[in-house]
């Protein structure tokens, strides 16, 4: 049985999808993008945009029950790969030990035009 995960301290699905689910112990995270979920304000610049989206995503991985520490897989979708390096630096600060695996790609163009979106797969 899934178990819809959902929460107002990460940006709210702008379509039919669900912010997170969990199914046997395990905790599938849409997309999450670097929208203050409290104001609808999007920070300037790739590093900030990290910031936020990792901070939304660890909110929404709190509200599965679960944490940081327990993701397992991220995909990090980025408008531009020169911002790899900043996208890092911050990346570094949420995933400090045992790092999850994760693939990155660039793409072309991500919802409200935000440099970066990051989904994740984390242990319940």
């Amino acid at each position: 049985m899934k178990n819809i995960i959902s929460t107002d301290k990460a940006p709210a699905a702008i379509g039919p999808y669900s912010q997170a689910i969990e199914v046997n112990g395990m905790v599938y995270t849409s997309g999450v993008i670097p929208v203050d979920p409290a104001t609808g304000a999007i920070p300037e610049g790739s590093a900030a945009q990290a910031k936020q989206a990792l901070t939304n995503l660890s909110n929404l991985l709190q509200a599965a029950g679960t944490d940081m520490d327990h993701v397992i897989k991220t995909t990090v979708f980025i408008k531009e790969m020169n911002d790899f390096g900043a996208i890092n630096e911050v990346y570094a600060t949420y995933f400090t030990k045992d790092f999850p695996t994760r693939s990155c790609v660039e793409v072309a163009r991500l919802p409200k035009d935000v440099m970066l979106e990051i989904e994740a797969i984390a242990l319940k």
